[in-house]
Order: structure tokens, then sequence, then C-alpha cells
């Protein structure tokens, strides 16, 4: 089997093919502490790709309360469990992955370590929804600060990952990553509705429709990357907890690339379960209120504390750099490459050709009117 390399384990990994990394990477990140839940992103991806026949149950983005709620049910936790042990090490000032990839420990005869979720696992996309990870007692019946009764919301698409399963399962070669962006596609002509794919996949982000008879998963919009626009379900998020654009290695990062900034220079932004090998290109603010650590190392990588660190070091006014960049979250439905921030007062976000696209204030701008209008005769009210 090939040997590739992958960044975010800090070393190299068995994959099935060769590393071929695309001319560039689409890549998204999601503020865990700005979502609300509110599901407008789910629908906004329902209405506009899974409203067909087959489809039902299909959601190319869901939005689950972590750490009961899951979509498949349980699917982070029983891939987890099947992978076994997962040891991190600090080596030359970073952490390397010293356990197995889902690649390194698929059993003899198979290409990925997966499972295949029965149907009732489908059945409950709200599982969970609200619930805090204690079960509420009477003696937990009052307000503690930091609460430990925590919960989080965790938006989740497919990751169109460097190293996907999907790919790598795939018996017939019909799923395939686009040179062009890193999108990874189902060629829906050669497949066969063998579900090695949806086995694979770790994160559950392909679906098997039982009408057509093949696999189906998000396309990452790329008519709209194609046009220079964001996602359908990025530009709809009311929260203005994603950013969109494109993630290049950390040798090669642009500081004054979004992406790059908060995933690579301020390492805020973290992969989804990084240690099961698939170099994931959609990151994670962690949140910010869980009070055990040990659930986000999990889940975010060992430099969760530092992510969270930063962020409320940012929050409280010690960065405004980084806080410039968070406020171009869905301020435009266009692609952002470079932003650039002016004093402290606007942070500028340019496309591609080098256009500003949109101009945002760091701070809105506050007027007091007053009581009575001299000129109207009339009494305002000031409202927030």
């Amino acid at each position: 089997m090939p040997k590739v390399y992958n960044w975010q384990i800090g070393r190299e990994m068995d994959y099935w093919y060769p590393e071929t990394r695309p001319e560039r990477q689409a890549a998204a990140v999601f503020d865990t502490n700005k979502c609300i839940a509110c599901q407008t992103c789910t629908m906004a991806c329902k209405t506009t790709w899974t409203s067909g026949k087959g489809q039902e149950y299909m959601f190319w983005n869901n939005v689950e309360t972590k750490p009961w709620g899951s979509y498949p049910l349980m699917w982070d936790a029983r891939i987890l469990e099947m992978l076994g042990p997962q040891k991190w090490v600090k080596e030359d000032g970073g952490y390397v992955y010293r356990g197995k990839t889902i690649f390194e420990a698929a059993k003899p005869g198979e290409r990925v370590l997966g499972y295949l979720p029965e149907d009732l696992d489908y059945a409950y996309p709200n599982r969970g929804e609200d619930e805090t990870n204690e079960i509420l007692r009477r003696e937990k019946f009052y307000l503690k600060l930091p609460h430990d009764l925590w919960f989080f919301y965790l938006p989740r698409i497919c990751n169109h990952c460097t190293y996907p399963a999907c790919l790598a399962a795939c018996p017939r070669m019909s799923i395939y990553k686009r040179r062009e962006d890193g999108v990874v596609l189902v060629d829906q002509v050669r497949c066969r509705g063998y579900r090695e794919c949806v086995m694979a996949c770790p994160y559950k982000k392909v679906f098997y429709n039982h009408v057509s008879r093949i696999a189906e998963k998000c396309v990452f919009c790329y008519p709209a990357i194609e046009k220079g626009l964001w996602p359908r379900c990025m530009r709809t998020c009311i929260g203005k907890i994603r950013m969109f654009g494109f993630i290049n290695k950390p040798e090669d990062a642009d500081p004054e690339n979004p992406i790059d900034f908060l995933v690579h220079v301020k390492k805020v932004a973290l992969p989804l379960l990084p240690q099961l090998g698939l170099e994931p290109n959609v990151y994670y603010i962690p949140p910010t209120h869980v009070s055990d650590i040990k659930f986000l190392q999990m889940m975010f990588g060992p430099e969760a504390p530092q992510a969270v660190e930063t962020y409320n070091k940012a929050m409280g006014g010690g960065d405004l750099e980084l806080i410039a960049v968070l406020h171009l979250c869905v301020s435009t439905d266009r692609i952002i490459t470079r932003f650039k921030l002016r004093g402290d007062k606007e942070v500028l976000g340019f496309n591609e050709k080098g256009d500003e696209v949109v101009r945002v204030p760091l701070k809105e701008p506050t007027i007091v009117r007053p009581f009575f209008d001299e000129k109207l005769k009339v009494y305002r009210h000031n409202s927030p």
C-alpha cells in the first residue's frame, strides 16, 4: 500500500492510492461557539439537493447536539470503538499520532475499517438535541458558572477529505476528487450501489438511494464554487458561523488567506477526528464552555486546549486580527481569498481577482437620536 503524508497527524500513513493533491483545495471553517442549531443550513441543503425519491432520509448537512446527538445513530462512538486506542505524542514541537488510522487498522481483505449502519440508525435525525452531558438530578437544579452540564452544536457536512475513505473503498472507482478544487464526487454512471463507500466513510456522509440504487453525497455546491460563490448551506447561515475558501498545505500557508489564517496561522480551527487519517477539509473552532477538555481533544485533536485559549484571548480584545477574520463569516456570498485589516475600524475581503467584495466594520456605529425631533415635532425612543 502506498505511503502518503498527512499533516494533520504529523506523519506518513498507509493509503490505497499515491498522494495526489488537487490544484487547490476547497475548505471551510465552522465556529461552534456561534451555532444556535436553527437548522437553516440543514433545510437549505435539503430543499436544494435531497428532495427527491429515495432521498427522504438524506441530510447532506445536519446539526448535532454533542455529546449525545448523532446522525446516523452513534456514528462517532462506533468508529472510535472499532479503531481502538488512539495515542498522540508530542515530538519536535508538534503532535504526532502514533495510533492506527482506519486505513492501517483495516481487516485483512478490506481497504478501510468501517461498518454499514442499519436502517433504524437513520430514523432519529434529532436524537439528543439540546441534551446535556449528564442526567439532570434534583441536586443539580441550580445555576453554576462555569456550569458543568454542557452541550454544544456540531454542524456537519462531507469533509471532502484529502484522503477520502469512500474513494479508497469503491471497487468501481466511481468516486473521484476533482483536480481543480478537491471536491469529492460520485460518478453516478459508474456507481452500482455496492455501498462500500457508505461502510467506509467514518463520518457517514455518503448515502444510498434505494430508488435509484446508487450512492449520493454532498457536492459542496460545486456549481456555485465555479461561479465564485459560497455553498448553499454556508451563505444561508443565520448565526454567521461559517467561512468558505481554499486551504493550502501548512508550509505554503498564506497569512492573508482567511482559511489559512484560521487553520495554520492562528491554529484556532481544527479538523474533526483527525486520528481517523482522512485529512478532512472542514475545520471547527472548538466550543469554549465545555468543561471536559478530553472530549474536545478526542473530537478535534490534542491542540484543542490551545485553540480554546486563543479564541478566548481574541474575544477579550487581545487579537484584533482574529476578530476581524471572524467578522467576515457569512458577510458575503462571494468567495474571499484574501483579507486586509484597516486599522481598528474595518476589515476588507477580496476575491481571487483582487476585487474588493465586502467591507465590514469591526464595531457597529452607535447613533443616539434626540428624544424630541425638532424638525418633525415627534418623540423618538432609542432601541438597540
